[in-house]
């Protein structure tokens, strides 16, 4: 399973949040693409971007993340805020190997399988989770629609993963709610992402036993609590 490190943005700068609340910044760091390369040049080989300020209807970061997608040499996944079919051509266009969208595709079931159809084995759906609920809008509202009538509407995308972020323990850095994470894993009809409180490697090894495609590691990393690039298997679990 793929160790892949988040690089948040907002305000344009590189940013570690508490359950995505603004306001509760535990890292800053001026410099997205000097963050990115920070990462690489300690092994990873693949990045997750996520535009916060796109996500809270603020200027948008993509043109940044376009830059890193160029020049730093991984692959990357962008997610935040992406709502249009226009932004995920261009995206697509610049090289980007996995457009993550949520809010609109949670409630408009259709748009996402028309996103996933026009763009096969590129589309990566994010359903976070809060108290068993989907969390939509910035993890401010839940959503109608369950997990399970989710997963059933799912099933026969072509997608490329679904990303599980798991609200309830986000950038804690107190480990991850193993029941939760293997239950989602073990229902979802597609690969999965998981994300939240991966903090220790045998974290990481749960979510892997699991099934999981990938994990996104945040402020454990910029904390460096979690130390995948000292691994035997440096960024794999």
């Amino acid at each position: 399973m793929r160790i892949i490190p988040a690089v948040d943005v907002m305000d344009h700068q590189v940013v570690q949040l508490v359950g995505g609340k603004p306001g509760s910044q535990q890292i800053v760091m001026p410099d997205p693409i000097k963050v990115a390369q920070m990462w690489v040049d300690k092994g990873a080989d693949y990045l997750h971007l996520v535009d916060l300020d796109g996500a809270f209807g603020k200027e948008n970061n993509l043109a940044v993340f376009k830059r890193i997608t160029k020049e730093i040499g991984v692959p990357t996944e962008i997610g935040g805020g992406i709502r249009d079919v226009d932004t995920i051509d261009d995206l697509v266009s610049a090289g980007v190997d996995r457009i993550i969208v949520g809010t609109k595709a949670v409630k408009e079931p259709d748009w996402l399988a028309e996103m996933a159809d026009r763009h096969p084995g590129k589309i990566v759906l994010s359903m976070d989770t809060k108290e068993g609920r989907i969390a939509i809008k910035g993890w401010q509202e839940s959503a109608q629609i369950s997990i399970q009538d989710m997963f059933d509407r799912i099933r026969d995308l072509p997608l490329a993963a679904v990303l599980n972020t798991n609200v309830d323990v986000e950038g804690q850095r107190k480990g991850i709610d193993e029941d939760q994470a293997t239950d989602f894993i073990s229902r979802c009809p597609t690969k999965v992402i998981a994300s939240g409180g991966v903090t220790t490697f045998d974290d990481a090894k749960i979510l892997s036993s699991a099934g999981a495609e990938g994990a996104v590691v945040g402020l454990a990393i910029y904390t460096n609590i979690i130390k995948p690039w000292e691994w035997n298997t440096p960024w794999y679990a």
